[in-house]
């Protein structure tokens, strides 16, 4: 019987276990490195811990509604998109309205976690800490790992070459990365058009020389805010949409959403990215395209080489007078405190079963957000959490570690991929939450909402699918879900509600209309969601 759980690292996929535990009766004692919680979103200017954190720009890239935990929304006068301050501001307030602090010992970094010689009878782990140069030994029934994916910078210099032998600039990751000053009147490259490179790209741009931007792969450029003026994720994350993805071929969908895309500006003509291409990522960046338009970053191919002060790229051209190369090439999670033996049953997140479990004799090791969502990790980090502390609980069950590893193999990528590539294998938001919730007992039933709640299901269906929707049913409902749901897009336009514009287009009638409508299509959409499987979701491309 699981009862004491070790869980490493607070931020937010700590945070949220710690609460899951105790939700659940289970003693959770969480063991966070640093002196405070947050995580990467705890921004500091020291590099001298070597802990990631955040630069001092950074915008969260989903909005408040779609990222908060599902029993706490955010406060309504907190802006949709939320700078690092705001969220660990909310983090604090989590943490202290569950009392989780208690059960956190700062400052304590997790060394080993090993099996304990009898692990396959009592699956039991011996988790080793140290404080202040003191060590100590303990024995947990379970050890939930919460570190992320953030963990140590990827810099793959040998794919570069003569950047350490012949290059006289200085080089570095964006992990080093806090603000523009060190940057100011400098020639900038930045290596990735991942988030964090293009927001690098057009921070640096307002005060560097010049920024060059290097890119491997087609990258489509999303803007946070969608039509209307409203946030992207809540028009774009809906059942509806995840429906029409289900029952309309892949090739027309992927078709529907180049269109979208290009409806904002045309990605072919900025060298950014071709509708003819099967293999894409997507990034969200508000900024990027007037940068590429106006000059003040110049998009480049794949770096071929670099001289002394110069890069070639693989077209042939050059560009001259570099002075910081800035790579942001992603992160590996190495988990150095696992033995080895449990190190290599996985080596990334496509090793686990359902992006949690290593296949072990007993079921008491849990990584918990190292999922790659097309929407929020926090959300998906709770998810995950709640069916893992149910499982130690006794309340949910695994399969055998045979049929684990086996649906583990099917859904593996033939190849392995550089983290890079890996952070664009992210898997549908809700066919992944919808999956997990199943598994926890918590997955709300549309057909029956319709039949029971009309309005709550057509918010549920056509409005975006926040993490309320998982606290309508089964354990840990929550009172207050229905309502939160039902007025989410008044917590998303009240910080907006600084100035009265008056507006007399506004009419209650076409809604109600809109509504009477729409119910044939989601008594139809929950009885086929239903009744026939969907689609694997186990490494769905793109958004």
């Amino acid at each position: 019987m699981v009862r004491r759980v070790a869980v490493i690292g607070a931020g937010v996929g700590g945070l949220a276990s710690v609460k899951c535990c105790l939700d659940e009766g289970l003693e959770p004692t969480c063991f966070e490195q640093s002196q405070d919680i947050g995580g990467v979103w705890r921004y500091t200017d020291s590099m001298d811990d070597r802990r990631v954190s955040v630069y001092r720009s950074v915008i969260t890239n989903t909005s408040k509604e779609m990222s908060c935990f599902s029993d706490f929304p955010f406060p309504e006068d907190f802006p949709s998109y939320l700078p690092h301050s705001l969220l660990l501001e909310y983090f604090r307030m989590y943490a202290r309205q569950f009392d989780l602090l208690r059960h956190i010992r700062f400052k304590t970094t997790a060394l080993t976690v090993r099996k304990r010689p009898d692990f396959a009878i009592s699956g039991q782990w011996e988790v080793v800490t140290e404080t202040d140069n003191v060590r100590e030994s303990h024995v947990f029934d379970a050890v939930m790992v919460c570190t992320g994916h953030y963990q140590e910078p990827y810099l793959p210099l040998d794919s570069f070459p003569g950047i350490d032998t012949r290059f006289k600039g200085r080089y570095l990751h964006s992990q080093e990365y806090k603000d523009v000053e060190a940057f100011r009147g400098k020639r900038v490259l930045v290596v990735g058009t991942g988030n964090t490179g293009g927001d690098l790209s057009v921070e640096l741009s307002r005060v560097a020389a010049k920024v060059f931007l290097s890119a491997r792969s087609n990258t489509w450029v999303i803007s946070r805010v969608s039509d209307h003026g409203l946030p992207f994720d809540m028009v774009s994350t809906t059942r509806f949409n995840h429906f029409l993805d289900w029952l309309l071929p892949s090739a027309l969908t992927r078709r529907i959403k180049f269109r979208k895309f290009n409806s904002w500006f045309d990605h072919a003509n900025y060298g950014l990215a071709s509708t003819k291409s099967s293999k894409f990522k997507i990034i969200i960046n508000d900024e990027l395209p007037f940068c590429l338009l106006s000059g003040t970053v110049v998009l480049k191919p794949s770096v071929k080489e670099f001289t002394e002060n110069s890069a070639v790229f693989e077209d042939g051209t050059t560009e001259g007078n570099i002075d910081v190369v800035l790579f942001a090439t992603g992160y590996v999670f190495p988990f150095p405190f696992l033995e080895e033996s449990v190190r290599s049953l996985f080596d990334d997140n496509c090793s686990l079963y359902k992006c949690i479990f290593p296949p072990l004799e007993k079921p008491t090791l849990a990584i918990i957000g190292l999922v790659q969502l097309t929407g929020s990790a926090m959300a998906g980090s709770e998810m995950q959490a709640r069916w893992v502390t149910g499982i130690f609980a006794g309340r949910n069950k695994l399969p055998p570690p045979s049929r684990m590893t086996a649906e583990v193999l099917k859904k593996k990528p033939p190849v392995k991929r550089n983290p890079s590539e890996r952070e664009n294998l992210r898997m549908s938001f809700i066919g992944y939450m919808d999956e997990i919730a199943a598994c926890a007992g918590v997955k709300p039933s549309m057909f029956r909402l319709l039949l029971t709640d009309p309005q709550l299901a057509l918010a549920i269906f056509f409005g975006p699918c926040t993490p309320y929707q998982y606290r309508l049913v089964g354990r840990g409902t929550w009172s207050g879900a229905r309502g939160a749901i039902l007025t989410q897009w008044q917590r998303t336009l009240k910080p907006l509600r600084t100035r009265v514009a008056d507006d007399d287009a506004k009419s209650s009638s076409s809604w109600c209309w809109i509504c009477l409508l729409a119910l044939p299509v989601t008594l139809t959409a929950g009885f086929l969601l239903s009744k026939y499987p969907q689609p694997d979701w186990g490494l769905a491309q793109g958004v």
